[in-house]
């Protein structure tokens, strides 16, 4: 596909990185989690129809506040990854 044109609307970012906003505060690293910080960039285009999936990692843990640091992975139905980077959170216990 490299190299050509799909057909289609592409997705605004702000619904790919809603799903990464979904998976912090409900499900990792625990319910109450917010970001205190977030970098990471688009790679490629979501299309409308595709599917997504929202990966990440705990690759920190501070030794005494509630704060992680996650890796962060968004890919495409194909496999192609469309947002990558890394996420600093604090949860509210």
């Amino acid at each position: 596909m490299a190299g050509q044109a799909r057909p289609g609307y592409i997705v605004q970012g702000g619904l790919t990185t809603g799903l990464l906003h979904a998976l912090v505060a409900m499900d990792m690293p625990g319910s109450g989690t917010v970001f205190l910080s977030q970098n990471w960039k688009f790679t490629a285009p979501v299309f409308i129809g595709d599917t997504i999936t929202a990966e990440a990692e705990v690759i920190s843990v501070h030794p005494t506040k509630p704060v992680t640091q996650l890796k962060i992975t968004v890919k495409r139905q194909d496999g192609e990854t469309v947002l990558e980077g890394e996420a600093w959170c604090y949860t509210f216990r």
